[in-house]
């Protein structure tokens, strides 16, 4: 995959004014770019001189004859997920790299917001940057090889999980697991956990997320 390619189709929502933060936004399984920039004007008013940027993941998705995925999801075990989340993670970076380029902004003025697997890209490349993010928000997803944090751990960004306790996509134990594994590595994390959420982001998850980024990017 080309550098222009990783930026195929993606979408935007730029502020009036030079940005000052960006949020990078990244969709789960089968979904693409159109999917989490919806998300951008409802978190705007909080971040209002923030970039909102959503890529495409990077392949077509292997499970349906539509959308994009960041790494197969065929099979759901413990190697499969920790070979797929390696693959894909220096599309990320590039990602990453090009936001800061293009805005001038320090990392610590860049967060990454992630849905489903978009959360497991973000929970496995952020603490392996050598800068530490101003934020990373993981919704609905899980943190892929827990055994590996501790050694792998280069910078510590702040962390909000959140959940829902009737996801039958990604189960809710993912939450507890990767809150006990961060925090003993040093990471400061915030959670919600939604009792009668399933697979989504309701409206007390997305308040939580435009408040957490408002403290940590402005």
């Amino acid at each position: 995959m080309t550098h222009s390619d990783l930026w195929q189709g993606a979408r935007r929502h730029l502020p009036s004014a030079p940005a000052s933060s960006a949020v990078l936004l990244l969709h789960g399984l089968g979904s693409n770019a159109d999917d989490l920039i919806e998300l951008a004007p409802l978190l705007a008013p909080a971040l209002p001189e923030t970039a909102f940027l959503s890529p495409n993941a990077p392949f077509p998705c292997d499970m349906a004859p539509f959308g994009r995925q960041w790494f197969s999801l065929q099979n759901w075990t413990p190697a499969n997920l920790w070979q797929g989340v390696c693959a894909a993670a220096p599309a990320l970076e590039q990602m990453i790299a090009d936001v800061r380029s293009e805005f001038a902004l320090p990392m610590a003025r860049l967060a990454l917001l992630g849905f489903s697997q978009g959360c497991m890209m973000s929970l496995h490349v952020a603490p392996r940057l050598p800068e530490a993010l101003g934020a990373v928000v993981g919704l609905s997803g899980a943190l892929v090889g827990p055994e590996h944090v501790a050694a792998e751990t280069r910078s510590r960004p702040p962390v909000l999980l959140a959940h829902g306790q009737i996801d039958p996509v990604v189960p809710y134990g993912a939450l507890p697991l990767a809150q006990a594994t961060l925090e003993a590595a040093g990471f400061a994390v915030e959670t919600v956990t939604r009792p009668l959420m399933a697979h989504n982001i309701d409206d007390e998850v997305l308040a939580a997320t435009a408040d957490f980024l408002r403290r940590h990017l402005s």
